[in-house]
């Protein structure tokens, strides 16, 4: 069975697990903050409607035993919890089934919200981490050798996201082959970094390089990862090193950040460190275990790759409920210009041209002009993200804009809490209205001469007034 272990992937397989446990971490968290006010109850979408319009075989959820607010809540905190422990190294201080249970119950639960979450988690991501924490399951602990079935897929998701991405880039949007579409990217892309207006005014000539590059990194780079030892470590430094630019210069919530983790997979780091005692004999049932695994994945495979080789390849689909082996990609369509819908309310019970209007401003996505876009990933803001599709287009918010609308003339603080600000802290406004704004990055003189991170123009009302 000597094949079956990589002794020498320890470390790597510790960074693996251990980083996931932290993308759980942020994901548990984001589901105990944000899921009530946007899924709950009394959400934007409700879950319970959701789940009696739904069955459990389209959407196996521990939620269709029972939903409540609370039971989500000890759900989501019971999974941050565990996830907290796993970063800690609980796994490796508990019998091998041990803790292969440990990371399935984190899966389950995660799963469990992500089938209910209906468009707050329809981002791929959601998916990404599913797949690479069922995998996780089958990664061993400290009484074994890492496994390099488990390992190879490891590395097999991670091809699949960076040539799913490569891909729907190459057969999409014409700037992406004329190498010009990060003339647009950092300044249209969903929630700006901190350093987004920097990248946005590098010189055109840089632009078209980071073009390039992203090509040569997603088409051609993945397939050195499964090349011998050093090509496979130097492919995944490759990648590690592509992630972590696009983490500078926007946030895609724990895309690049899991993207990095799973590259840890393909790494030999055992120069790093002293290998710690050799491992017990890996037991035969592990062994089988992952073999049994190895022909899932291969048989799931089938519809991921079929959807790769298509002319007409889709974007982060999963083909089955559980999640198990998805197809991945992004940004295949660049946008050329920035919208933002600005929600706005007024005190004023009858609206005049003289009324004044007070924004409600949002944590992540663009307000206020003067104010530095923020660094939130890998914490996955969900409102602000569907804000972005809003503005592309009102279909995206048909189900949830005019709710969360009134919610605002109630006054109802757990969706308050998802704002940045509240310019209504004493009574809700008599009228809640959005407007939809062209923004773009300022210049380097306007900056000098203002302060300001952003210019913006009204282009049309969104959402009319509404009174309370």
């Amino acid at each position: 069975m000597e094949w079956f272990d990589l002794p020498d992937a320890w470390l790597g397989r510790l960074l693996l697990q251990r980083g996931l446990a932290l993308i759980y971490l942020m994901g548990f968290l984001g589901a105990a903050l944000q899921f009530r006010p946007l899924a709950g109850e009394r959400g934007l979408t409700p879950a319970p409607g959701y789940l009696r319009r739904v069955p459990f075989r389209r959407s196996p959820s521990l939620f269709h035993l029972h939903y409540s607010d609370r039971f989500l809540g000890t759900v989501a905190w019971t999974g941050a919890a565990l996830s907290a422990a796993l970063l800690l190294g609980l796994a490796d201080l508990v019998p091998l089934p041990a803790a292969m249970a440990a990371w399935a119950v984190l899966w389950a639960l995660y799963l469990s919200i992500v089938n209910i979450g209906q468009i707050w988690y329809s981002f791929g991501w959601e998916s990404l981490l599913l797949e690479a924490g069922f995998l996780a399951i089958f990664l061993g602990n400290d009484e074994t050798s890492p496994p390099r079935v488990t390992l190879l897929l490891f590395v097999w998701l991670l091809f699949r996201v960076e040539f799913g991405a490569g891909l729907i880039k190459w057969r999409g949007d014409t700037c992406w082959r004329k190498l010009t579409c990060l003339y647009f990217h950092h300044e249209t892309q969903p929630m700006p970094s901190p350093l987004s207006w920097y990248f946005h005014r590098l010189p055109a000539p840089l632009h078209r390089i980071e073009a390039a590059a992203n090509h040569v990194t997603q088409l051609g780079v993945p397939f050195l990862l499964f090349f011998p030892q050093p090509i496979a470590t130097l492919a995944a430094a490759v990648v590690v090193i592509t992630q972590l630019w696009l983490i500078a210069s926007g946030n895609f919530a724990w895309l690049n950040w899991l993207t990095i983790v799973l590259a840890f997979a393909a790494a030999d780091l055992s120069f790093l460190l002293a290998p710690p005692a050799p491992a017990p004999a890996t037991p035969a049932w592990f062994t089988i275990a992952t073999l049994v695994l190895a022909v899932l994945v291969a048989v799931l495979s089938y519809r991921p790759v079929r959807n790769l080789l298509s002319p007409r390849q889709q974007m982060n689909r999963s083909y089955d409920s559980l999640h198990l082996v998805n197809t991945y990609g992004a940004f295949g369509t660049v946008t050329r210009q920035r919208h933002e819908v600005v929600l706005e309310g007024t005190d004023d019970p009858v609206i005049t041209p003289d009324t004044r209007w007070r924004e409600y401003e949002f944590r992540g996505k663009p307000g206020d002009p003067g104010r530095m876009p923020r660094q939130f990933a890998p914490y996955h803001l969900r409102l602000d993200w569907l804000m972005w599709f809003a503005a592309l287009s009102p279909a995206y918010a048909r189900t949830w804009l005019r709710p969360l609308a009134q919610r605002l003339l109630a006054g109802d603080r757990p969706t308050l809490r998802l704002l940045r600000t509240n310019p209504f802290p004493d009574r809700p406004p008599a009228h809640v209205r959005a407007r939809l704004y062209r923004y773009r990055f300022t210049t380097r003189q306007e900056r000098r001469a203002t302060g300001d991170w952003w210019h913006r123009t009204p282009v049309r009302e969104y959402l009319p007034p509404l009174p309370r």
